[in-house]
């Protein structure tokens, strides 16, 4: 598995091709078969592959089994966080060691996008050797600036909300990556969650270390219902927050976008080492 060619170079290269032109619009792209035999890959990883291309816009599929064929690009505009962290972790899953460190204020994006691995995992589409898993989160103890009900900045409860949303997504998240050893899908699986003091003002996903996915989280009023009351609140909403991807691996021509992942592990780092402190889920 760590000889193949990785899954967004295959992406990229089919991006390139119908960016110059070599695959016209309206085109079908050869086969799965050819394609999987033209990059040393398992059709799997095509499949995957042609997945991507298709959520970007860059291909469309016309049936099961039929080539898919070349459309209009996608705009290089950023995605939403539940689309993109969910390619990229997919695709991240490819490897044979995968890492994931997450700064965030809950673990709802992050569950969600694992959703797809996990279940590949279970099918026995992916075999990852390891899975290490590092999620910062904000303390339930500090004042933080939000969410906060808009009349009284003062009100316990949507604080007390974050706190039970934090443990149930947190809690799945551990039992379900866990659960992986347990069942022997994969030999070595680590997963810690710690705490900070302070309140994220953006969301950011390292990927095998060579990758960085930052979005930042907009304050919005919203209504939400908590013990069978509606509160207004100010909050963010983490699934929809536009993400802004870099990459550092040895493709990558943008050396900007190198050091700006590698300044991101050491500041993620630098909180994971000092001040944060393990979460206590119950």
């Amino acid at each position: 598995m760590s000889e193949e060619i990785a899954p967004e170079r295959i992406a990229e290269t089919l991006r390139g091709r119908i960016r110059s032109g070599e695959l016209r619009r309206n085109t079908r792209l050869p086969t799965q078969r050819a394609l999987a035999e033209e990059f040393g890959v398992n059709r799997g990883i095509v499949r995957q592959v042609l997945a991507l291309l298709e959520r970007e816009g860059f291909v469309s599929t016309r049936g099961r089994g039929a080539p898919a064929v070349v459309s209009a690009p996608a705009s290089d505009h950023p995605r939403p966080a539940g689309v993109e962290v969910a390619d990229r972790i997919a695709l991240a899953f490819q490897a044979e060691r995968v890492s994931i460190d997450a700064f965030t204020l809950t673990t709802e994006t992050l569950s969600s996008a694992l959703a797809g691995p996990l279940i590949a995992i279970s099918a026995g589409e992916l075999k990852p050797r390891s899975i290490t898993v590092r999620v910062l989160l904000p303390s339930w103890d500090a004042p933080l600036a939000y969410p906060r009900l808009v009349t009284d900045p003062t009100d316990p409860r949507p604080i007390a909300r974050l706190r039970e949303l934090t443990r149930t997504f947190s809690t799945s998240l551990r039992h379900q990556l866990n659960s992986l050893a347990e069942m022997n899908l994969v030999p070595e699986v680590s997963v810690e969650i710690r705490t900070v003091a302070v309140t994220p003002l953006q969301k950011l996903y390292l990927l095998n270390g060579s990758e960085a996915l930052t979005a930042y989280y907009t304050v919005v009023p919203r209504t939400v219902e908590y013990e069978k009351e509606h509160l207004e609140i100010y909050d963010v909403l983490g699934l929809s927050s536009k993400i802004f991807r870099s990459s550092s691996d040895k493709d990558s021509r943008d050396e900007q976008e190198a050091a700006f992942v590698t300044e991101s592990r050491l500041w993620f780092e630098s909180l994971w080492s000092t001040i944060s402190r393990p979460l206590t889920l119950g």
